[in-house]
């Protein structure tokens, strides 16, 4: 048995990606599958993966550490916006921000909320006592300023979830959910916009105790796919 220590394109060429127990994790096989049969002729090694591909430990790193950091009194302030179900939400952010408030308006929409992405066409128009969920990293995005601020006008609520408490976006809002992510060795706003799924923890709490509640989000799943 042998260790392969070639380039990273020899690596491309010659061996395979696994996921193994045996292995210790993420492996780099060279012939069958380390849980498998048995090796393929002349021997397979597994490989436990180093350098760049050792890149996921340091998101779940991060991530974790963003999330242990969360104040609990602005996600109880933020969650308390919910117990009204008869409150319309609308969703709302830029780029990858808004990737991630698409995902929280579907989850809204499966637990029973009347619930909208801004920028949809079939989006109606924000009214009194409606609340806006706003998703930006640096917290001082033009159109989200603008949009925000077209809100309060209109006589709905803020929700913030920014990195910046102190910024424009979080002196407009009712109430923010600031999302630390100093110290990231990811590019640009990844960590935030990861971290960003922490809404995803309000859904867990509007459900928990509910033994049917995963059944009626299921029925409300999207069908046309």
């Amino acid at each position: 048995m042998k260790t392969h220590t070639g380039s990273a394109d020899s690596f491309a060429r010659c061996g395979r990606l696994f996921w193994s127990p045996r292995a210790g994790g993420l492996s780099f096989v060279i012939g069958d599958h380390p849980d498998g049969a048995g090796p393929a002729e002349g021997g397979a090694v597994a490989v436990p993966a180093t350098g760049a591909m050792r890149g996921w430990l340091a998101v779940r790193d991060e991530v974790s550490g963003v999330l242990s950091a969360i104040s609990g009194e602005q996600m109880s302030r933020a969650a308390a916006l919910f117990a009204d179900r008869g409150r319309r939400w609308f969703c709302s952010g830029q780029g990858r921000s808004g990737l991630v408030a698409q995902m929280a308006t579907m989850r809204l929409m499966h637990v029973g909320f009347d619930a909208h992405a801004v920028g949809e066409a079939t989006t109606p128009s924000i009214g009194e006592g409606d609340v806006l969920v706003v998703i930006s990293g640096s917290g001082e995005t033009p159109v989200t300023i603008h949009l925000a601020r077209l809100a309060l006008g209109f006589g709905a609520r803020v929700l913030a979830v920014t990195t910046r408490p102190g910024g424009t976006l979080a002196r407009l809002a009712e109430a923010v959910i600031e999302v630390p992510t100093a110290g990231t060795s990811q590019f640009g706003g990844s960590l935030f916009e990861q971290s960003a799924l922490l809404l995803d923890a309000v859904i867990l709490d509007l459900t928990a105790g509910d033994p049917q509640a995963y059944a009626v989000m299921q029925a409300r799943h999207a069908n046309l796919q």
